[in-house]
């Protein structure tokens, strides 16, 4: 089944404003901090976007010369999109506390602005290895609601299980610039028309196909992989047109561009455990658990190979997992191979 767009129409046109309030007023008991959160991230999403766009034609690519908790080097534009989401969220008092993809520990809200009752964790940009190459990249964010009764945010605040998210989404920076996002009621995309710097609805009520016939791996690391993972692939990759095989292999590098692929068109997003990262390599809390919510809140599957990967109890900040998300028929076939039923 293709995604579901919404047909455009000048006369109904719905931005995501419009569209944050009208599923707000579904729920009565509702605050509207929630909201405002997801107001914040699209106002932070057309900003990064705005110098992502440019990014060629001012000095704001290349290293930084630093490196960050990852043991990545840092970007000009991982650091302008870090320290974007800081000031975005800092002083709208509906946060205890953030934390980052490229900061150590938690980056706590300053004392002379007002603590809200939720914790926004987020990757500011996935994919910045690509950026001198103009491939898309991304932003993803994870929201929860705090544990803790008072005070500033803790780490017990936000080292959770990914089904305790109230929401979660990602923005895409490509040949557009998309936001999709779940609040646990669907999965809702919206364009960024330029022309009037409105996020607009574009895809509603997105579904992922229950096949499809494309997966995505990085295969450099094919020599490193288990033995089911690698059966797997090569099943894939043989011709049967009975089953629809061979599955062609799409790959970006950027988990926001292949995982957004995967969303709209089916078929699963690998990226697995290895012998050089017998942990996996993608984070828990920054990557995994928003994106596996997002896919099942889409109708697909999410697991770290064994365990589905929203009931995993995060025990760091920093914590790592393998991933495989995608469609249902081609995750049942994946875990078969992977738990060594075939």
């Amino acid at each position: 089944m293709a995604p579901t767009k919404a047909s455009y129409d000048p006369r109904r046109v719905i931005t995501i404003d419009r569209h944050i309030v009208d599923k707000q007023a579904q729920y009565p008991a509702a605050t509207g901090e929630l909201s405002k959160l997801l107001y914040d991230v699209a106002l932070t999403a057309k900003v990064i976007n705005r110098e992502t766009t440019k990014a060629g034609l001012v000095d704001i690519l290349g290293l930084t010369g630093q490196v960050n908790i990852q043991g990545e080097e840092v970007q000009m534009l991982d650091e302008f999109a870090n320290d974007r989401f800081v000031r975005s969220f800092d002083h709208g008092g509906n946060l205890c506390a953030m934390a980052s993809e490229e900061e150590e520990g938690i980056i706590p809200i300053p004392e002379q602005f007002k603590l809200g009752k939720y914790v926004l964790l987020y990757d500011p940009l996935d994919g910045s290895s690509n950026i001198d190459a103009n491939v898309s990249i991304g932003s993803i964010f994870s929201i929860y609601k705090r544990k803790t009764e008072k005070g500033p945010g803790t780490m017990e605040d936000c080292v959770r299980k990914g089904s305790e998210q109230v929401a979660a989404g990602y923005v895409l920076y490509g040949s557009s610039t998309m936001l999709v996002y779940t609040t646990g009621h669907g999965v809702f995309g919206f364009t960024l028309d330029p022309s009037i710097g409105e996020f607009l609805l574009s895809h509603d009520n997105i579904k992922i196909p229950a096949k499809g016939h494309i997966y995505s791996l990085n295969e450099g690391y094919r020599a490193y992989l288990d033995d089911g993972t690698r059966r797997f692939i090569e099943y894939l990759q043989q011709e049967d047109t009975a089953t629809g095989r061979p599955y062609s292999a799409r790959y970006i590098g950027s988990m926001v561009a292949d995982v957004h692929r995967t969303l709209l068109y089916g078929g699963i997003f690998l990226y697995p455990a290895t012998k050089k990262s017998p942990k996996g390599k993608l984070r828990l809390l920054y990557e995994a658990n928003p994106m596996a919510f997002i896919v099942e809140q889409a109708g697909g599957t999410a697991t770290d190979g064994k365990r589905r990967i929203l009931d995993i109890q995060a025990e760091e900040l920093h914590q790592r997992t393998p991933v495989y998300l995608g469609s249902e028929e081609d995750m049942k076939l994946a875990m078969s191979f992977e738990n060594g039923e075939r």
